[in-house]
């Protein structure tokens, strides 16, 4: 049996266009812990999420994690929950369809923008075949990981690749790694920034707080942890703030084993006991409020820090469907596929040259 898929790759009237996959995590389908495994068990069984011996790693996930989380993470999941559903996947599909309208007068002819999850849905195949299914045979991959990691930009590559092993026709793929010091992402970091203290005032603290990665991946040559330091620094200086006035901390840590430092949760807890009145946080690695960012950070976060004296906490919206934030990823997708832009449209008809050649359809 080949190994292709059976689905037909090649028509001779289909005409060519750009596409454009816009990607991030994911999010279970509903706020239940049915749904919440499934989606922990293809998030946490990748290799490249958790580095440990396959073995040992499907005990400790199958005999214990899935057993017990998913019924915590419903409780939090439902705080988040919208009408339109999972706030990740909604922001997401918005920031698509705006991309999709922003990228239109900037290509000479066709392209299309697929959305993608890395786990759960919409999955990277159904992505990818949207994208086949439109005509593209060239292909830009944007996650939206502003800093690199093997944990989240590599194993969206490694889901990319895998699926194309599948197709018969590859197209041209060319993928963003990252874009933490991008001058546009910055800008759109210090504006939402300013646009916070013009109705709640500067605060005595600015915490830039990113997710978290076991500390040994950091020794092992994974390039986030300087990534993250180099984007709150940017945003500092151009906001003029003095080494007091801000810091670096990473959320969302998990198992027993040292994570990135300094903690985001004790941090805060800290700051609150030295006194510290006013404390605003910002998540420049998500690219769209989520879990992390609206339940850990708004909700847990916030009170660790009113609980231990803390007097004011100000949770900065992530960038979200800003029109700086559409215009950085329009900016970044042209700058990687420059060339793509000037590629004009088919006027002519390749169907009746075929068949004029033999071909059958």
């Amino acid at each position: 049996m080949s190994r292709y898929t059976t689905v037909s790759e090649f028509q001779h009237d289909q005409a060519e266009c750009s596409g454009i996959l816009l990607t991030n995590l994911g999010t279970p389908a509903a706020p239940t812990a049915a749904a919440i495994r499934r989606y922990l068990a293809e998030f946490l069984w990748d290799p490249r999420v958790v580095e440990q011996p396959r073995w040992l790693w499907w005990l400790v996930l199958h005999g214990i994690i899935l057993r017990f989380r998913p019924k915590r993470a419903a409780k939090a999941y439902a705080e988040i929950w919208t009408d339109d559903g999972s706030p990740l996947l909604h922001i997401s599909q918005q920031q698509a369809a705006e991309l999709q309208t922003a990228l239109v007068p900037l290509f000479a002819g066709p392209v299309k923008v697929a959305l993608a999850m890395r786990y759960g849905e919409p999955s990277i195949t159904a992505g990818l075949q949207s994208l086949r299914e439109a005509g593209a045979r060239r292909i830009l991959v944007l996650p939206l990981y502003p800093q690199y990691s093997a944990t989240t930009t590599a194993s969206t590559l490694d889901a990319v690749t895998r699926e194309l092993q599948h197709w018969r026709w590859v197209p041209e793929l060319r993928f963003v790694n990252h874009y933490h010091d991008h001058p546009m992402y910055i800008s759109a970091l210090v504006n939402s920034i300013q646009t916070t203290w013009q109705s709640t005032g500067r605060p005595d603290k600015l915490l830039f707080s990113f997710h978290g990665l076991p500390q040994r991946y950091l020794n092992a040559g994974d390039p986030y942890f300087c990534e993250c330091h180099k984007t709150a620094r940017l945003v500092a200086e151009q906001l003029q703030l003095e080494a007091t006035e801000w810091e670096t901390t990473f959320q969302s840590r998990f198992g027993p084993e040292p994570w990135l430092q300094p903690y985001t949760d004790h941090t805060l807890e800290k700051l609150a006991k030295q006194g510290t009145h006013h404390v605003q946080v910002i998540c420049p690695g998500f690219a769209a409020d989520c879990l992390e960012t609206l339940e850990e950070i708004n909700q847990q976060n916030r009170a660790i820090y009113l609980t231990a004296g803390g007097k004011m906490f100000h949770y900065i919206p992530a960038l979200n469907t800003e029109p700086d934030h559409i215009q950085l990823m329009a900016d970044v997708i042209q700058q990687h596929a420059s060339d793509w832009l000037t590629i004009p449209p088919q006027h002519d008809n390749p169907s009746e040259r075929a068949k004029a050649l033999g071909a059958k359809s």
